[in-house]
């Protein structure tokens, strides 16, 4: 058992297996098996916006198939044939319709939609390694809010499993969730 971060190798390659063992404060993901620490907590706008979309969210899935789950929520993402992934990431918000993929210890697979919340700490991240392993693990639709802007990027899925750019929102749109016909969110009241 681990309690302090200071005794991990930042060179090293992490389990899923590791991470379990891991006791410390300070909250991490592991990307490729590479640790990646967590921004302190999050600043108020982040946190007013994840609020709002997980209000909408959680209203439009009441009585549904899908769950949604905030950070921190554990989503494991294994590789092809092998039972002990080497990447748990923890999106700010996430929908899962398999709801074989839920377990105590989180989701196990890859979420239907993900939506992270950008600030400039975790920017470089959302954009390039997570986007890479959400379009590897099969995330159908992926968004990046950036609260100063007031924008939204979403990504889609597709037949070739590769994510293609289906827009950029600003504050005043109305955005309608790809893979979920009926969901549209009105971004002027995700900003306000």
């Amino acid at each position: 058992m681990i309690t302090d971060i200071s005794l991990l190798d930042p060179n090293k390659t992490y389990t899923y297996a590791d991470y379990l063992m891991w006791r410390f404060q300070e909250r991490v993901e592991l990307i490729k098996g590479k640790i990646y620490r967590m921004s302190p907590a999050p600043a108020r706008r982040h946190q007013k916006i994840s609020i709002k979309l997980s209000r909408i969210l959680l209203n439009y899935f009441d009585n549904k198939k899908c769950e949604v789950y905030t950070a921190p929520f554990d989503v494991r993402l294994p590789l092809e044939n092998n039972n002990n992934p080497y990447t748990v990431v923890q999106p700010d918000l996430c929908v899962i319709c398999d709801l074989n993929k839920l377990d105590d210890q989180g989701c196990n697979g890859a979420p239907d939609f993900i939506i992270e919340i950008s600030s400039p700490r975790t920017a470089q991240k959302d954009v390039h390694e997570k986007f890479e392993i959400y379009q590897e693990a099969g995330v159908r639709e992926y968004w990046i809010v950036a609260p100063e802007d007031e924008m939204v990027d979403v990504f889609l899925l597709n037949e070739e499993n590769k994510y293609i750019h289906s827009g950029k929102y600003a504050n005043q749109d109305r955005l309608k969730v790809n893979i979920f016909n009926d969901l549209e969110i009105d971004l002027t009241k995700v900003f306000a």
